[in-house]
């Protein structure tokens, strides 16, 4: 059997594990949602709750028990470089969205993929206190709750999201077009929007890490999108360098016309 079809089957037996760990995430941190849990701040900036850290917990120890020669990245372990070695390695956010999490917004998301050779073969993204799940293998198409999901194709107003100093670059020809759409704090939930057909792209601000988008990009990527860099490129996940520059979504001549934007900003 070739090699790529050896790695999608590999994916294709991923997919439960994934599917079945982030519904368990899930359901530990709605035990948290909406009930004050304990928060601490990362750097001065970032919440982390204990929400976070049980979910964290649950996900690290059942997959890397289902799993153990796997490697393990998370917004919330501390990174081990030992996971450079593996052929795969897991992708976590237990919580993307924490900050709206603690607002009480619904629109967080348990993020779990797994990366070989810097491209996602399976992704999850749990939505439990919206009722949705997310979940994509390569060339398999993009779901939510068992539906086929797809990018919406753009006709007159194009709704996008990101920040408004990227959108006021963008062509006077498209700014009398946009609709911009309210902030989401989950980036991923961002991305699958974007899959779904209920937003048409986004601008990524710099420091997305790998965390927060290897499973969304591959649930866009299968709904009929991408997520680019400024040199027109897909992200890479799970290697040395896990953050990256400002970042374009969406699909069509729209995302051309956001890769264009950050194309031209300075590195």
């Amino acid at each position: 059997m070739p090699e790529h079809e050896l790695t999608t089957a590999g994916a294709t037996q991923d997919l439960p594990l994934l599917r079945d760990a982030a519904r368990e995430a899930g359901a530990i941190a709605m035990g948290y949602f909406g009930q004050n849990p304990q928060v601490w701040m990362k750097g001065g900036t970032s919440p982390v709750s204990e929400a976070d850290h049980a979910a964290d917990a649950y996900l690290r120890r059942t997959l890397l028990a289902a799993r153990p020669d796997y490697g393990w990245l998370s917004e919330e372990t501390i990174d081990d470089p030992v996971r450079l070695s593996a052929r795969r390695t897991f992708v976590v956010d237990p919580i993307d969205g924490t900050r709206g999490f603690l607002e009480g917004q619904r629109t967080w998301c348990v993020s779990v993929a797994v990366v070989e050779q810097g491209r996602t073969l399976a992704g999850v993204l749990e939505c439990p206190a919206l009722d949705e799940t997310y979940w994509a293998l390569p060339g398999q198409g993009a779901f939510r709750n068992g539906k086929r999901i797809t990018v919406r194709e753009l006709t007159g107003t194009a709704e996008i999201s990101g920040l408004k100093q990227l959108i006021d670059l963008m062509p006077a020809e498209w700014q009398r077009r946009l609709k911009r759409a309210p902030y989401s704090p989950s980036l991923a939930y961002r991305l699958a929007m974007i899959a779904n057909g209920s937003l048409d792209a986004t601008f990524v601000k710099p420091n997305a890490h790998d965390w927060d988008i290897a499973a969304a990009d591959l649930i866009l990527r299968e709904a009929g999108g991408q997520l680019l860099d400024r040199h027109g490129r897909a992200p890479l996940y799970a290697g040395e360098v896990i953050r990256h520059g400002t970042l374009a979504a969406g699909s069509g001549e729209l995302l051309a016309v956001l890769a264009g934007v950050i194309a031209g900003l300075e590195a």
